[in-house]
């Protein structure tokens, strides 16, 4: 073939490839950029809390309307807890001290991931015990109604080990509830109990 057709031959190929590749750059960059006005924006708080049917430690059947017209520091743990839970109690109990009269409109409620063991009267001993918080609300039920009030919460745990000495993994985190029993804020379980008084302050001072 003389020289001449050929470069033009070749010319056209890459002319030819030149385009494809602009024509599929246009098609991609369209699926990966969407149009703006087709964005998904997502407002208010997030989806923490919900219903649950559980008993107290006073043996007493309780629902969600138990966070009604309190602020609420929810979180979940169980009375073999051999040190996150005391823990996490003792930090509460200086918290609500740091609240001083506004530790009046609030409630501890702690509910427990071991169903198995954790009754009522059990419960109510372990919260009973010197240096937790006065007034803590104490929630068990079937391993059915402790699920369902985990899922509502975003709470995990499992159990580990086995026998009498087996033990339960769980999610660390305290919820700040509103009064109107919904989702406000996430307190850390080891944050400083002044630090902890200033993020419910705030939080009540937005209502």
């Amino acid at each position: 073939m003389p020289r001449r057709p050929v470069l033009l031959f070749a010319g056209a190929c890459i002319a030819l490839a030149a385009a494809i590749a602009i024509a599929a750059i246009v098609v991609t960059a369209g699926r990966e950029a969407p149009d703006a006005t087709n964005a998904v924006t997502s407002t208010g708080q997030p989806a923490v809390g919900g219903p649950f049917q559980l008993v107290n430690q006073n043996g007493d059947a309780v629902d969600q309307t138990l966070l009604n017209d309190k602020w609420s520091l929810v979180f979940f743990g169980f009375t073999h807890c051999p040190d996150y839970c005391p823990a996490t109690l003792g930090m509460l109990s200086a918290t609500m001290e740091q609240l001083g009269d506004r530790a009046q409109d609030m409630q501890i409620v702690f509910i427990s991931v071991d169903p198995e063991r954790d009754t009522p009267q059990l419960l109510n001993d372990y919260l009973s015990s010197d240096g937790f918080p006065q007034g803590v609300v104490g929630l068990t039920g079937t391993p059915e109604q402790v699920a369902q009030a985990a899922k509502s919460y975003r709470a995990f745990y499992e159990k580990a080990g086995q026998g009498e000495a087996y033990t339960m993994n769980h999610s660390l985190t305290i919820y700040l509830m509103g009064p109107d029993g919904q989702f406000r804020s996430a307190l850390a379980h080891d944050l400083e109990p002044d630090r902890a008084a200033d993020v419910i302050r705030r939080a009540m001072e937005r209502g």
